[in-house]
């Protein structure tokens, strides 16, 4: 960031600061960078060269502005977007007046009530189906049951899961430590079907990759190219691109992956089994946390138990859950209440 004003110098100060003191990680940084260079950019053109220029009204002016804010589509900023430009905004001012900065109180700044966020989980009978569509009797039908159960069964980000290496997991105790968001580190579980699946997997492996979830197949490089062929040879030949990831995945030397799988490779092996299993709704690695999570609940977990095996820093954010259980109250109030026998 270039210093245009002093504005800019204390935003890098606390970038820092993030980054040092406060251990916040790469990715954590570089979204306050982005929503506090939004602010000071808008700050150039409405008065803000330095700290004791931000109060009030200016903050209403520029919440306007994010208001007002359209993408490259026309589509305007939403409410939880606008909302973490606000939280990057006061965390900022924290920082000045932790350092004695002369500026306006955080606590003056309220953040703007957004709608419940809504959950997409899947139901018994959709996970049953889903589970049963991958061919376990091919290593790449293992590999992607045991994601599927793994995922389930823990509770674990996308971005957790692909981490994961060999050597952190004991599937004979069911239990492993991670490092989760914000470097927090948790303890998850697997379960009797997890725990089966994963063992057959990394035994069905016979290579030295310390991933445990890894492609199965030639590099890229070593796919055949149609295009690269004379006319005579490909007249025939459909190449889609569903094709080229089958030969990268179906090669026949399947002892030799080429590398650890990636997190839109997990999203795509979802959706593929998704929609073979005719399930309508979007499936993603984040639908089987909300599936974990759920199950849960449902099953009678309090919700402390649930946010520490989630790894959620407030309770709060475990809470956008409770609309299932209260549901499944709703339901057993439903079949209970008022059945008394008349006289």
């Amino acid at each position: 960031m270039s210093y245009n004003n002093i504005m800019d110098k204390y935003i890098e100060d606390f970038l820092d600061y993030c980054e040092i003191e406060r251990g916040h990680s790469p990715l954590t940084k570089r979204n306050y960078e982005h929503y506090l260079s939004r602010f000071a950019n808008w700050g150039k053109d409405n008065g803000l060269s330095k700290p004791s220029d931000i109060n009030l009204e200016k903050i209403k002016k520029y919440r306007l502005f994010l208001n007002r804010l359209t993408d490259k589509f026309g589509k305007p900023l939403k409410k939880q977007t606008q909302n973490y430009h606000i939280i990057a905004l006061r965390a900022f001012l924290k920082y000045l007046a932790k350092n004695d900065v002369k500026t306006l109180s955080a606590e003056k700044i309220e953040l703007a009530d957004v709608p419940d966020r809504e959950i997409s989980f899947l139901s018994e009978e959709e996970l049953d189906r889903l589970f049963a569509e991958p061919n376990v009797k091919k290593t790449i039908g293992l590999r992607d049951r045991t994601i599927l159960e793994v995922l389930f069964s823990t509770g674990l980000r996308v971005s957790e899961l692909v981490k994961l290496n060999k050597d952190q997991i004991d599937s004979n105790r069911g239990e492993f430590s991670i490092i989760g968001k914000g470097g927090k580190a948790r303890v998850v579980f697997l379960s009797d079907s997890a725990k089966e699946s994963l063992k057959k997997y990394l035994g069905s492996r016979n290579d030295e990759d310390k991933a445990v979830f890894v492609r199965h197949g030639r590099k890229k490089s070593e796919i055949r190219n149609p295009k690269s062929e004379t006319n005579s040879n490909v007249q025939n030949i459909k190449f889609k691109k569903t094709e080229v990831r089958n030969q990268m995945e179906e090669s026949p030397d399947k002892k030799k992956p080429s590398g650890r799988l990636t997190t839109r490779t997990v999203q795509r092996i979802l959706r593929k089994y998704a929609k073979k299993a005719g399930i309508i709704k979007k499936v993603t690695p984040h639908t089987l946390r909300h599936s974990f999570a759920t199950d849960l609940l449902t099953s009678g977990a309090d919700l402390r138990s649930v946010q520490t095996m989630l790894g959620h820093s407030s309770i709060t954010t475990t809470q956008i859950y409770t609309h299932v259980t209260n549901q499944q109250l709703k339901e057993v109030h439903s079949a209970f209440h008022g059945k008394r026998k008349k006289n």
